[in-house]
């Protein structure tokens, strides 16, 4: 049971530990699914305005309404993004917004895995779907495509036993292609794809690596704020051991999600 909790506390400390990679990987997504102008989104789960970003910059959208429940995100995204076309509500997947006609498109980036049930959180999306609308989402490889987190959980196990029940590779089986396609198809949706989402992870020097896992926010950082002093300090060793035994030196890593995608025909 993962008595720690995945806390997402301030839009600040996941910036610095997630939001910042997930910036890259939403331009890959809004380049995949290659939208037309002039789209009404709806996007589930904003975070600190990743992908907002990412479909007012690149899918010229009529209008974006970007929902999430936690006010410190949204407050956070509001503030690093004025677009016209973007509003930012706080809300969960049991009271999005509507929009007459139905949206045309209705994404969720780095949520779905995250949610007490996700083919609920997609019935929901797709109620608020315009016919032959379009429904995508992308989720971190967390089994096989994350090093920065592979890496980080397997020398967490080793220092304390909590690291493996709390490493979400194991966690989330959703987060893997199959699973995505049977998630969408059961839910009715036709003609759903997957597709590899992959960006390179770059740190200047093993500080930069670690200091994003001491802010509290996410999965990882919440264990590490669980650790008492001399057990943080051996997992930091641990790691700077096996990803920088050097003083000095770039860490270079790669990560990949998967994104899916479908279209509502009936």
């Amino acid at each position: 049971m993962n008595e720690i909790g995945d806390r997402w506390n301030t839009g600040e400390a996941y910036e610095n530990y997630m939001g910042r990679w997930s910036r890259q990987v939403a331009k890959e997504f809004i380049h995949w699914l290659s939208p037309p102008d002039s789209w009404n989104w709806l996007e589930v789960g904003c975070g600190t305005g990743a992908l907002t970003q990412a479909i007012c910059l690149s899918a010229h959208p009529a209008s974006v309404v970007a929902c999430d429940p936690s006010e410190q995100f949204v407050f956070f995204a509001r503030s690093a993004l004025a677009h016209p076309a973007a509003a930012f509500q706080v809300a969960g997947v049991d009271e999005l917004p509507n929009q007459a006609g139905g949206f045309d498109a209705i994404v969720s980036g780095l949520v779905l895995n995250f949610l007490p049930s996700a083919s609920e959180a997609i019935r929901a999306m797709g109620a608020r779907l315009r016919l032959s609308g379009m429904l995508a989402a992308y989720v971190w490889d967390y089994a096989e495509g994350m090093q920065f987190l592979k890496v980080f959980w397997e020398e967490a196990a080793a220092v304390d036993q909590r690291g493996a029940e709390l490493d979400e590779g194991p966690r989330f089986p959703l987060c893997r292609p199959q699973a995505l396609v049977d998630l969408l198809e059961g839910e009715g949706f036709d003609q759903v794809e997957v597709r590899a989402l992959e960006i390179a992870m770059r740190f200047p020097d093993f500080d930069s690596y670690w200091a994003p896992f001491l802010g509290g926010t996410g999965p990882a950082p919440a264990f590490v704020g669980s650790l008492k002093p001399d057990a943080r300090e051996n997992l930091r060793l641990r790691l700077k051991e096996r990803l920088a035994p050097a003083t000095e030196g770039v860490i270079q890593l790669n990560a990949r999600a998967w994104g899916v995608r479908g279209l509502k025909l009936a």
